[in-house]
Order: C-alpha cells, then sequence, then structure tokens
C-alpha cells in the first residue's frame, strides 16, 4: 500500500514539473529567457527586410561633383552686351526702295578666290548695339553673349548662289553691316574645313544700286 501511495504522489510531482516548463516555454509565468540568448525577433526581421528597401537616395546630395571627378570646365566668359536701345529701333525705317549687291568670297594666301556658294548673308542696322558687336567681338575677337531675340525682328537676310553672288532688295534708306561666312579649308592653309566670317559697313540711301563685295584676305 506504501509503494502504490509513493508511486501516485511520484506521479504528481513529475505532472507539476512538466507543466512549469511548458509555461516558460509559450511565454507563461515563469523565467523568460534573456535577450542575449535569442535570436532575431520577428520585428526585428522585419525592419532588416525593409532595410533593402529604404530610400537613400538622399545621403549622396552632400557629395559634390569634385569628389566624384566629375567637374566640368568652367565656361568660357562672355562679354556682356549693352541694354537693347528700343528707342535707337524704333526709329529705324522698315520699308525701302534700295538695293545692295555684290559677291562673298576670302582671298587665299596663293591670291585665289575662294567664294562662299550658298551661304547665307544678313543685313545689321547700324545701332549703338551692332557697334558693340562690330568693335568687340568681329574686331577685338571677343565672344559676346547671346542677342536680344528683340534684334531679329530687324535684320534682313538673303543667300548666295552657287558662285558667290547676292543681293538685298527693298532695303530701307541707312546704314548696315553686310555680314556673311565662306567656308574654306586646304585652299586656305587649314587642315579642316574653317567658318571664315566677314561684316563690312554699307550705306543705302532712296531706291540707288549698291553694288558692295563682301571679302577678306586669309593670312
Amino acid at each position: 500500500m506504501r509503494q502504490k501511495r509513493t508511486l501516485f504522489f511520484s506521479f504528481i510531482a513529475m505532472i507539476f514539473l512538466l507543466s512549469g516548463c511548458v509555461q516558460n516555454e509559450f511565454g507563461m509565468p515563469g523565467k523568460q529567457r534573456s535577450s542575449t540568448q535569442q535570436g532575431p525577433s520577428w520585428g526585428n526581421q522585419s525592419d532588416a527586410d525593409e532595410g533593402e528597401n529604404i530610400d537613400i537616395s538622399d545621403l549622396s546630395e552632400g557629395i559634390t561633383e569634385d569628389e566624384l571627378g566629375m567637374t566640368e570646365e568652367v565656361e568660357e566668359r562672355k562679354m556682356k552686351r549693352i541694354p537693347f536701345p528700343v528707342a535707337e529701333y524704333n526709329r529705324l525705317a522698315r520699308t525701302g526702295k534700295g538695293t545692295i549687291k555684290g559677291k562673298i568670297f576670302v582671298n587665299t594666301p596663293s591670291g585665289e578666290k575662294v567664294f562662299g556658294g550658298g551661304t547665307r548673308l544678313y543685313l545689321n542696322p547700324v545701332t549703338s548695339y551692332s557697334n558693340q558687336w562690330y568693335n568687340d567681338s568681329y574686331i577685338g575677337g571677343n565672344k559676346m553673349e547671346k542677342a536680344d531675340s528683340r534684334l531679329f525682328n530687324y535684320l534682313k537676310f538673303t543667300a548666295a548662289d552657287a558662285n558667290g553672288a547676292f543681293a538685298f532688295y527693298g532695303v530701307p534708306a541707312g546704314s548696315y553691316y553686310l555680314i556673311g561666312t565662306v567656308e574654306c579649308s586646304t585652299e586656305c592653309g587649314y587642315d579642316t574645313a574653317k567658318s571664315i566670317r566677314i561684316a563690312t559697313r554699307v550705306t543705302v540711301s532712296g531706291n540707288n544700286v549698291i553694288e558692295q563685295d563682301l571679302s577678306r584676305f586669309v593670312d
């Protein structure tokens, strides 16, 4: 009888001990595992996965072009133009009966003439604005800022034929810069073709026909 009692109490004690282990494993009251003993929790694992999709583009905004080796050369400084003289242009005649005609060409060192066949020419009225371009850019060789778009309302255009002959008709009375370019390469002593700009001043009055070649010598 005593042996049966002993076995019964042993069985009860074993059940009690086993129930305590189960409670601790599922987070029931009992001793908890320390954080150093645990692997990543579901929350920590979730943060790790989302980190691969975090936008980090803002982290590169502080990087300079110098650090990336992408610094471009400083753009060549261009001469500033004077303010567009609206009053001067408003006084210009818009219609006329004058004619300007001639040929456009360059004279090579060997004495040959190279004509600007098919090139485009234009008349630019003489004003303080165009004077600055002529003196500082064409004569002085300086690069200038882009011209005011209003200037194109006062230019007259034409094109030379295959032999470099050109003509402007219906030109208003006044003074103009006659401007054009000629393409020249080996015949001018260049290894590759270059556009040679030519400009000269011409004056028209009434219905006169002005014969004016546009040419220059190539050094």
